[in-house]
């Protein structure tokens, strides 16, 4: 979890609380089901969870990527 998480409107796409009515007690047995729009929402969630990464893998491979080195010179000087 982010900061900025904490104090904006939640991005589509992420995890709402407010949708989330599964709660179980110990009487009920049966498994539970997914309907199509849950698996959606899980759809997209993996999809933007996968973005993400890819763009933080992006700017930590530009962070530490070797310095290029001006024309003319090579490694002996």
């Amino acid at each position: 979890m982010n900061l900025f998480e904490f104090f904006s409107a939640e991005p589509y796409g992420y995890y709402s609380g407010g949708q989330d009515n599964s709660t179980k007690k110990e009487t009920h047995t049966r498994k539970s089901r997914l309907t199509i729009e849950q698996i959606n929402r899980l759809r997209v969630m993996n999809d933007i969870r996968k973005l993400e990464y890819e763009k933080s893998i992006e700017k930590i491979n530009s962070q530490y990527a070797p310095a290029e080195q001006p024309a003319g010179m090579g490694p002996l000087g």
